[in-house]
């Protein structure tokens, strides 16, 4: 009988586990601002040494609002030398 406890016990703890990861895992996306839609870009460019995202916005006449609607997963905290930008597209 303890045997059969056990069993479930660790059955159900493991069930819990699983739901609970996957309700962190959703409640982050949205809390992340997980963007949806799909982007189409119709030009890029390679960052060069140097280059922020202002910069890159000033650069070309964008506003930040639309620069970061093509460039839904760009970190401009981090950006790299080499790395693609988008600089003209649309979001849907």
């Amino acid at each position: 009988m303890t045997k059969a406890n056990n069993k479930m016990f660790i059955s159900l703890n493991l069930m819990l586990m699983l739901s609970l990861a996957i309700f962190i895992s959703m409640a982050e996306s949205r809390i992340l601002g997980a963007k949806t839609g799909t982007v189409f870009c119709d030009t890029v460019i390679g960052v060069e040494s140097g280059d922020t995202c202002s910069g890159i916005e000033q650069n070309f006449k964008l506003n930040a609002e639309f620069f970061d609607s093509i460039n839904p997963n760009l970190n401009c905290d981090a950006l790299f030398v080499g790395q693609w930008v988008c600089i003209d597209g649309f979001a849907n």
